[in-house]
């Protein structure tokens, strides 16, 4: 059977030359939702409160399934988007939500994170390389989920917080498509950082800004447009699926 380091190092191998990387400092940035797990965690945190039944049933997961098919087809309304998916977050309390997403963790999202994902994750860690996520996911859902990745920066839109809890607001730009690129230039504004050896792993094309900004963009399990894109572009394409 082949072991996790094994599999990761052939496909980052195919692209690096890992001894010329050791003691440089490159950003490997990874998308989340189909990337590194198998499946989208805004959709299914929003079906896990239909399946609670803490939400409206019939009415949000509607809307849940609209935004996500807008999302696959590279038209999501990220306005209306992010109102819709911050708006429960007002309803409860900080401990109260603190209580679902770790059921909501431990149910749902742990069986979608993918081991090669893992795996890796920690190759790259392992190179010296410094990780970090972007996703167009709230960051109180995908916060918690990085960090089980033993990845600790996240930009992700902001939900809104008091002293009292969530307002039902996002602030700052919106990490999707172009914002990501742009999220990404505010951040390293203040950062000993740059873009040069920079890596990016993504299944979307809604992130091809950002995958044509990097040195070295790498699709995982990519949809069709973006596969279709990488073979125009000549950008290598893995999969993080099993087998």
């Amino acid at each position: 059977m082949l072991c996790p380091e094994a599999f990761v190092l052939s496909p980052i191998a195919r692209f690096f030359n890992l001894s010329d990387r050791r003691n440089l400092l490159r950003l490997a940035i990874f998308d989340l939702d189909d990337t590194l797990i198998a499946g989208d965690s805004d959709h299914a945190w929003g079906a896990f409160l239909v399946a609670k039944g803490l939400v409206d049933g019939e009415d949000f997961e509607a809307q849940n399934d609209k935004f996500y098919q807008q999302y696959q087809a590279g038209c999501l309304d990220v306005t209306a988007y992010l109102s819709f998916a911050c708006a429960p977050l007002a309803r409860f309390d900080l401990p109260t939500l603190t209580a679902l997403h770790a059921e909501f963790m431990r149910t749902i999202i742990e069986p979608m994170m993918l081991e090669k994902a893992r795996a890796l994750i920690a190759e790259h860690q392992r190179a010296g390389d410094y990780t970090m996520i972007i996703t167009a996911t709230l960051d109180f859902i995908t916060q918690p989920i990085a960090h089980a990745f033993g990845i600790e920066t996240l930009l992700a839109p902001i939900a809104e917080q008091t002293s009292s809890g969530y307002t039902g607001q996002v602030v700052g730009t919106p990490t999707l498509g172009h914002g990501k690129v742009e999220r990404l230039n505010e951040w390293l504004q203040g950062q000993a950082l740059n873009l040069t050896g920079s890596t990016f792993y993504s299944d979307s094309h809604n992130d091809i800004p950002l995958l044509t900004v990097v040195d070295h963009p790498v699709c995982v399990d990519p949809d069709p447009t973006l596969s279709a894109h990488a073979k125009i572009e000549g950008w290598p394409s893995i999969t993080l699926r099993s087998p």
